[in-house]
This record gives C-alpha cells, structure tokens and sequence, in this order.
C-alpha cells in the first residue's frame, strides 16, 4: 500500500503571506498618502483639532471661558483640563490669532467662551508643501480642519 501525502498549505505558509500581503499594503498605502510625515501631519493636525474641541465643550459645559495655548517655537500645545501635547520636529507650525489674549510673546491662544463663542484663530501645520489649517470661528467657536492654502 502506497501512502498519499496530503496536498494543501502549511499554517506557516499562509501566516507568510499575509503578513507579506500586510507589509505591501502598508507601503502602497504611505506612498500614495504623501508618505509617513504626511500621516503625521494629518495625525498631528487632527489632535490639535479635537484638542480644539474639547475645550470649547469645556466652556460649554462648565460654564467658564477655557482656553487652549500653543507655542510655535517651543512645540508645544496646552488644552483645557491641563492636558498638553509636543508637535513633532519634522512639522512646521505658525498661529494667527488675536493679540489681545496672547500669553506672551511668541505664543497664541483662543479663548473659548461659555456661549461657545470664541476669539477666534487658526494654526497652520505643514511639512513641505503639504499644510492643514485648523481654524476656530470666533462668532460660533466652531473648529474645522482642512487642507492648507497659500493664504495665512
């Protein structure tokens, strides 16, 4: 009697190419959305945004004017609910905003009032040619994001 192998794949095998399939989409998925720093501009851009957000829902909420600060040169952004953050080195940042409510110099801020009302502003991200603008309505304190232009 004459023993047959069995044909088919080895758990091993099929492991294998998933994990190339995975590794292949990953890297199509980079070069076509601008590359790793232009995820982390996204990424950045949409942290600030809901940082933004929760501070204008924090003046909403408690009734008090909140604010969120950011410093250009140091990197650094601090939200209500002493929560803060870095901005990456390899990403460019600039804000526009009232002086009025500036900490100090070098650094903005936008206050949001208990109306949700805001002073409004907005903070550029860009790496390269590629830029995200976040901007805060001062009428309605409302927060958008979207890709940057070639006007401040």
């Amino acid at each position: 009697m004459k023993r047959r192998r069995a044909r088919g794949v080895s758990l091993l095998e099929m492991l294998l190419v998933v994990a190339l399939i995975a590794a292949t989409t990953l890297l199509a998925a980079a070069a076509l959305g601008g590359g790793f720093r232009g995820m982390q501009l996204r990424s950045t851009a949409k942290e600030i945004a809901a940082q933004l957000r929760f501070t204008r829902a924090r003046a909403l909420s408690t009734g008090q004017p909140q604010r969120f600060v950011i410093d250009p040169r140091g990197r650094r952004w601090e939200a209500a609910g002493s929560r803060d953050g870095e901005i990456p080195e390899a990403i460019g940042v600039s804000f526009y905003g009232a002086r009025q409510v500036q900490p100090s110099a070098g650094e903005g801020a936008i206050v949001f009032f208990e109306d949700g009302g805001a002073t409004g502003g907005r903070v550029r991200l860009n790496v390269g040619d590629a830029a995200w603008d976040i901007d805060v309505a001062w009428l309605t304190g409302e927060v958008r994001m979207r890709r940057g232009s070639d006007e401040p």
